[in-house]
């Protein structure tokens, strides 16, 4: 089971750039990245609703919804944040470029949220392999940069 995890997370990996593309494309046509990125948003939104609404699923109820902190209702504005820059990023730095400046700037984060069993992480210990396998991904980002 765990393979098909991997696989997913590599496919929706493998999706990003793609995505960032296709964004770029449609901020170049409107000559709006936020515009485009609010098409972006709208799409998947609609998306969504109708995957949710096919699924079947009941909604929650308000008042489970309101038990949320405060905190975890962010996760749109750090999307739109996250969609935008990518848009406006990758004519001026190319898809390898983003993508591996991306991954170590998720890499740095995740590296300190499990540190700290941030939000539903489980903690996991800053070590010498987790610092060196940043170390590397930042060699590999300048060997992206650089050939």
């Amino acid at each position: 089971m765990l393979l098909l995890w991997l696989g997913l997370a590599a496919a929706a990996g493998m999706l990003m750039p793609v995505q960032a593309g296709l964004n770029a494309t449609l901020a170049k046509e409107a000559d709006s990245a936020v515009w485009a990125s609010m098409v972006s948003f709208a799409v998947g939104t609609l998306t969504l609703l109708l995957t949710f609404t096919a699924s079947r699923h009941a909604w929650p109820a308000m008042e489970m919804l309101g038990r949320a902190p405060w905190w975890s209702w962010c996760g749109g504005l750090l999307g739109a944040f996250f969609v935008t820059s990518s848009v406006m990023l990758a004519p001026k730095l190319g898809a390898a470029t983003l993508m591996a400046t991306l991954l170590i700037g998720q890499m740095i984060a995740s590296v300190i949220l499990d540190q700290i069993g941030w939000s539903t992480f489980p903690q996991h210990s800053l070590s010498f392999g987790r610092l060196a396998g940043i170390a590397l991904l930042l060699a590999g980002l300048y060997l992206i940069q650089r050939y």
